[in-house]
């Protein structure tokens, strides 16, 4: 039974050291993955990639589902905070992706986005999204 239960734990030691860290390297890019038009979770999302930007991981913000919402400046008094949220993200280097197909669900106009927001495509969420390193998060 001893000798069971050691073969089992270098077993699971020698495959943690095989898979490497889990950690994010100094550089890592970050995708958050925002779904929501909530405003506390829109903003917990923000604020988490935005202090990661401070830190020097870049930052793509990518709206899909109800998210798009707060990209629209349809919506500039209900989501006022959430705005200027996007605004600062994308003034210190990070990118703002707006799903397309979730855009024409909930009928958002490329002409409503906020200026700087980015509509995605294939190509550019994808860039973002598989870049070497990237960690993702989703609200």
């Amino acid at each position: 039974m001893k000798s069971i239960s050691t073969l089992m734990l270098a077993v699971i030691i020698a495959t943690s050291l095989a898979a490497g860290p889990a950690f994010a390297g100094e550089m890592d890019p970050l995708f958050v993955n925002l779904t929501t038009d909530d405003s506390h979770r829109a903003r917990m999302a923000m604020n988490f990639g935005q202090n990661q930007l401070k830190r020097g991981h870049p930052l793509t913000i990518f709206l899909n589902d109800r998210g798009v919402f707060l990209a629209s400046t349809a919506n500039a008094a209900k989501f006022a905070d959430q705005q200027k949220g996007l605004e600062a993200i994308m003034e210190s280097g990070g990118t703002v992706i707006v799903c397309p197909m979730c855009m024409k669900h909930y009928e958002v106009s490329e002409s409503d986005l906020l200026p700087g927001l980015k509509v995605g495509n294939a190509d550019l969420t994808g860039g973002a999204l598989f870049q070497d390193g990237t960690k993702t998060l989703s609200w």
